[in-house]
């Protein structure tokens, strides 16, 4: 493809020879010639100039730069667009395959492609273009949108409501029971029915084997356009609200609401029963034991406000030097008061 052509479909503005032959794309430190590169996080400023790349994405007020150039707001979010225009999905086959089981009250759009393996229990409505990868099981009464996605071994447990546009990676399963016990005076433990559902609204991915509890009464619910990636946990009665995004091994225990486009880093992991108010942001490796103010960045554990964060993180380092000379000045004092 001519990087011309790139250019006027991603909407950037060029610079350099637009006539090059772009075969693909590739991160900046491995970039072959031919292919197109972009440049977006200040850690990676050095290999503009040793990139072998054909050309780069940037941002518009970059300086100039000793190869071609496409310009715009967000190089990253064109980068991201650009990947579109190169990837080729591998033939899926259509239809469904003679090894699928599917109940006969099933409702099964006529264009649904259903693959080797697959389980569809009574009552299940499964919307156009919906897909199932192998050994996919969809438990009776579920209800799922136009345009599903369900890679290999995905389970949807009984009764679970799904939206259109939905997208689960392998291995995730939704609508799993909820850890939810009665201890009793002797220790026993006493299962407590999870009668509730998921709710998946529309644009919602699930990364790979990732978990959605069932509630116990009502609902988890996962909103519009939220994002989950690989090994995420979310606990029974939980909202993930819309637009948010939670990274890997993000834990939440049962009834924490997640605003609007809320950022939660890797191995974040909440309490239960409290709020994180919409567009915080929680930092990598974070517990969280109580409410988060909208728009609050927090990190450390206990969460606190990212400044104090810091000070507290540097400061660690150097607690045994500060207990030595502590010691040291309590006994100067000691010794001065007794002499007193």
């Amino acid at each position: 493809m001519k990087l011309a052509d790139i250019a006027a479909r991603l909407d950037c503005e060029l610079r350099g020879d637009g006539n090059l032959d772009i075969a693909g794309l590739a991160p900046i430190e491995d970039a072959a010639p031919g292919s197109l590169t972009f440049f977006a996080n200040p850690r990676y400023r050095n290999y503009l100039v040793t990139t072998r790349a054909s050309a780069v994405i940037v941002a518009t007020a970059e300086g100039e730069l000793p190869l071609p150039t496409l310009r715009t707001a967000d190089p990253y979010l064109a980068f991201a667009r650009a990947v579109e225009l190169f990837y080729v999905p591998p033939p899926l086959p259509a239809g469904i395959h003679p090894t699928a089981v599917i109940a006969a009250s099933a409702q099964i759009a006529e264009d649904a492609c259903i693959g080797p393996g697959c389980v569809i229990g009574d009552g299940v409505r499964l919307g156009r273009r919906g897909r199932l990868d192998a050994h996919v099981v969809l438990y009776p009464e579920v209800q799922i949108g136009d345009d599903f996605r369900a890679f290999a071994q995905v389970t949807v447990r009984e009764r679970v409501s799904i939206g259109n546009r939905v997208t689960l990676q392998s291995g995730c399963v939704i609508g799993g029971d909820g850890f939810g016990y009665v201890i009793g005076a002797d220790g026993t433990a006493r299962k407590i029915v999870q009668g509730g559902t998921v709710v998946l609204e529309d644009d919602v991915e699930i990364g790979a084997n990732s978990t959605i509890d069932r509630a116990a009464v009502g609902a988890t619910r996962i909103r519009r356009g939220a994002k989950l990636d690989n090994l995420v946990m979310v606990a029974h009665g939980c909202t993930v609200g819309e637009g948010s995004a939670l990274a890997a091994q993000v834990g939440l225990s049962g009834s924490t609401r997640v605003g609007r486009f809320v950022r939660l880093g890797g191995q974040v992991g909440a309490a239960g029963h409290l709020t994180i108010g919409d567009g915080a942001q929680v930092a990598a490796q974070s517990g969280v034991p109580n409410d988060v103010a909208p728009g609050a960045v927090v990190g450390g554990y206990p969460a606190v406000e990212m400044h104090v964060w810091r000070r507290i993180s540097a400061a660690l380092p150097r607690l045994p030097e500060l207990f030595r000379r502590v010691r040291r000045l309590e006994v100067a004092i000691g010794r001065t008061e007794s002499r007193e």
